[in-house]
């Protein structure tokens, strides 16, 4: 019985023995070296993993611009541009810059100006609540106001606020991944360039509902009304499906638009707080 469990335990070593070595004889024939370049390109980039460049981490991402060889147009938008030149350099490639951009939540939804037509009970997901109700003032274009966009972000840069139950950006920490962007089911935020000095106009809405029936959702919501059209100077402003967009590459930061809007969902954000206007020109003061 001894003899019998002692060769047992032997043609199962020698077997296991003859198996490790040819696989390792198959896996050395057989092995792909990795360019060498992807490891420093890896190194560059910040490794937060956020998928705002739109691949899987920041080592797939090195693999797509190792692979395209330095002629790739697409950009980490974490990196800072020191990071960007040793990127380049290493890919032999030219340093492809990007103006600043950072997250803006386009809903003023605020508690205050909205009334409560519901009440949400079920699983604490925006993405989950989307498909349910539309939302606790009634409007199918608000904030849902449940956090995914707080979750997914990897920089502890956009907040809840409890009492406005609306998403704040912390500028100073955004970095334009573009994360919380792809996750709101209801497209409320929207990556826009940082602006000259920091300053933006924008419409803080997405409502695409009849003025009537809008208001009846937000106080502040926009109606479509035009007026903002009529007083760009600078053909920034469109009005489609009862919405108005202003394009941040024409918007020329005047704020004209921002005196002339009825309920106020036209946003000039980061201006200094003194101001006047003076013969339909606004005059800013202390700069």
């Amino acid at each position: 019985m001894e003899n019998v469990l002692f060769y047992a335990v032997l043609s199962l070593g020698i077997i296991g023995g003859l198996s490790a070595t040819i696989l390792y004889f198959v896996a050395r024939k057989f092995k792909v070296e990795e360019d060498t370049r992807i490891e420093q390109v890896t190194n560059c980039l910040p490794g937060a993993n956020c998928g705002g460049c739109g691949y899987a981490g920041c080592h797939n991402f090195a693999e797509h611009l190792v692979q395209e060889g330095g002629k790739s147009k697409d950009v980490c938008a974490v990196c800072d541009i020191e990071a960007l030149h040793a990127i380049a350099k290493i890919l032999g490639g030219e340093v492809v810059i990007q103006e600043p951009m950072v997250a803006v939540v386009k809903c003023g939804g605020r508690k205050d100006v909205t009334a409560v037509k519901a009440q949400y009970e079920g699983m604490q997901s925006c993405q989950y609540a989307s498909q349910l109700y539309a939302g606790k003032n009634g409007c199918p274009y608000s904030c849902m106001g449940l956090g995914d966009c707080e979750r997914v972000c990897k920089f502890g840069a956009i907040v809840v606020n409890k009492e406005t139950a609306l998403p704040e950006v912390d500028e100073s920490k955004c970095t334009a991944c573009g994360s919380c962007a792809k996750v709101c089911p209801r497209h409320v935020i929207e990556m826009r360039e940082r602006g000259k000095n920091n300053r933006r106009v924008y419409v803080s809405c997405l409502n695409k509902e009849k003025g009537a029936i809008s208001s009846s959702h937000c106080k502040v919501s926009c109606i479509g009304c035009g007026k903002c059209v009529k007083a760009c100077p600078f053909g920034a402003i469109v009005v489609e499906n009862n919405l108005s967009y202003i394009d941040f590459h024409k918007c020329k930061l005047c704020r004209k638009c921002v005196a002339v809007c009825p309920t106020g969902a036209i946003v000039a954000r980061n201006f200094p707080l003194q101001a006047k206007e003076e013969s339909s020109e606004i005059v800013i003061e202390n700069e």
